[in-house]
């Protein structure tokens, strides 16, 4: 393990084999890690229809592995997905013997870029896996910020779109999906209900996505979320009192994977709390946004220098970038509308106002990128909005969640609203319950004194 480790640390970028790039899967298995569940699950799906093998990783089986391979200084997530590809391709080995290929398999692992050890994961697990024997054929695709995660790679370039369409739906579907079972957990007439219901859901739209995906025949997937919307809805027990609302906001993998955040949504709903997090839609199109971000200050600076060759590359990128921020809103809106005119569920952040009002309270700016940007701006947001509570959640000594919880407590100190730091790193932390139950007493006083006109609502 010690010898591993030290390659690691000591290897140098250049180093890194080409297999960390583009790849052709076509007929080899695309292993998805699960961070966000149902979006897994659908994304997967996505790709069964287009012919790709695909398949999602059993999840928070490897940690033991996970942190025998990692140095302690990584952040949590970077373990609980080296644990997961680990620990799957050890039993795969075992399940198949001698006639094991790791080059059967491409593990999906998107990257970034910017300020945030985020984008060194596929790197250095691309070196932990090129240690261990027999794995150096295992094929990774990591797709990365600065082309929007294109999945280019993953087919042949005139399907490519298509994929992106479909793959791009799926995310906003089980956004949705995820926001319904929120919306009626809290409010179920029989205990286990909703989360029945889920799974059931689940593996309806997995089929819908295999089977109308590839054709674009999305108004057929559309029809089958309506159905589920409206069946959700039938579960609620009407006579039970609206509760406290609680948003959630933070680093994406956390706030999403139930294991890593030790089911904190759960918790939460247990004391009381509607919850609504942040939807994994809203970090694409961040991601979206934050390319026409630069290729519009690229484009001016450019037009200033009246270098030609660059104009035409940064308007190709402009053009390139807004046509996909244009689609994905005109996607996600479409979406959203036809299922609040079923049920009353929470709607996600546009890019646009969430700078627009970090601008207007000159607290931090999408200059300076990472997830702080989206956590702060939600914040507000959610605040504005009368949740009567926001909880944030990062890693253990994630910069963009300390920068996030020095700036908006104070504010949140000023609003009257209770705020929860709640950082993971794997450990049981045995004051975590006491902090929950403050902070759902505050959130239910909060909401109390909102009824009686003593905050705004």
């Amino acid at each position: 393990m010690e010898t591993v480790i030290e390659r690691t640390k000591c290897a140098k970028l250049s180093s890194v084999p080409q297999s960390i790039g583009k790849s052709h899967p076509e007929k080899q298995t695309v292993l998805i890690p699960e961070m966000n569940r149902i979006a897994a699950y659908l994304f997967s799906a996505t790709l069964k229809g287009f012919g790709l093998g695909a398949k999602v990783l059993p999840t928070f089986g490897g940690m033991d592995l996970g942190r025998a391979y990692t140095s302690g200084k990584e952040c949590y997530p970077c373990q609980v997905t080296m644990g997961d590809i680990l620990h799957y391709m050890k039993k795969e080995k075992e399940r198949q013997g001698p006639a094991f290929d790791a080059s059967r398999y491409v593990y999906f692992l998107p990257t970034s870029e910017g300020p945030c050890r985020f984008g060194l994961y596929s790197s250095f697990q691309r070196m932990v896996l090129d240690a261990l024997p027999g794995l150096k054929g295992l094929r990774m695709i990591s797709l990365t910020t600065t082309d929007g995660y294109s999945l280019g790679s993953m087919l042949d370039e005139e399907r490519t779109m298509d994929l992106r369409k479909a793959g791009y739906l799926s995310l906003v579907v089980a956004d949705i999906m995820d926001r319904l079972l929120w919306r009626i957990r809290p409010y179920e007439k029989v205990a286990g209900l909703a989360d029945a219901f889920i799974e059931r859901s689940i593996s309806s739209m997995e089929a819908a996505f295999e089977n109308y995906g590839p054709s674009k025949v999305f108004h057929k997937i559309l029809n089958r979320l309506e159905e589920i919307v409206e069946e959700g809805k039938s579960i609620v027990d009407l006579s039970i009192p609206r509760k406290p609302r609680v948003g959630i906001v933070g680093e994406i993998f956390l706030r999403m994977h139930v294991q890593a955040n030790q089911d904190l949504i759960r918790v939460l709903e247990r004391h009381g709390a509607e919850v609504v997090n942040a939807s994994l839609a809203e970090w694409v199109n961040y991601v979206t946004y934050g390319g026409l971000r630069d290729a519009k200050k690229g484009f001016r600076l450019s037009l200033k220098q009246r270098h030609l060759p660059s104009i035409k590359r940064y308007l190709a990128q402009v053009i390139h970038f807004g046509a996909d921020l244009l689609y994905q809103q005109f996607r996600q809106g479409k979406v959203y509308r036809r299922v609040k005119n079923v049920m009353d569920i929470a709607d996600d952040h546009s890019m646009s106002r969430l700078e627009e009002v970090l601008k207007e309270n000159g607290l931090f700016s999408f200059d300076i990128t990472t997830e702080t940007c989206l956590s702060v701006a939600s914040i507000l947001q959610y605040g504005r909005a009368g949740f009567d509570g926001l909880v944030n959640v990062y890693p253990f000594t994630c910069m963009p969640g300390m920068v996030t919880s020095a700036i908006v407590k104070p504010r949140m100190t000023e609003w009257r609203i209770p705020y929860l730091d709640a950082p993971c790193d794997g450990t049981f932390q045995p004051g975590r319950e006491a902090a929950i139950r403050t902070f759902m007493y505050q959130a239910h006083q909060h909401a109390q004194k909102k009824r009686e006109g003593e905050y705004p609502s």
